[in-house]
């Protein structure tokens, strides 16, 4: 996981998303065209909550997503998302 310097707002989190598959079950090779877009990812940052809306995930919690959730940003050349919490579907 990722150390990265940013606090986000209100009910948004950061999340490192994890690598796409690059095999299939079979041991197929996926190209890079072809991989999905990953619906999980590690929770980096979160934060303080809204006033009558805290927030229940917390930072090295594994969660999934939907799978066009949050908006993608590049720190320090890697890539993060941010969204709000309600984005987010299960801790797993």
């Amino acid at each position: 996981m990722a150390k990265i310097n940013i606090k986000p707002l209100a009910d948004r989190v950061v999340i490192e998303p994890s690598q796409a598959e690059e095999k299939t079950a079979g041991g197929l090779i996926i190209p890079d065209t072809a991989k999905e877009k990953p619906q999980r990812g590690i929770v980096v940052a979160v934060g303080p909550g809204k006033k009558d809306e805290p927030i229940t995930v917390k930072e090295n919690d594994t969660v999934l997503y939907g799978k066009y959730a949050g908006t993608e940003i590049s720190i320090d050349g890697k890539d993060f998302l941010i969204m709000r919490e309600s984005d987010i579907v299960a801790i797993v």
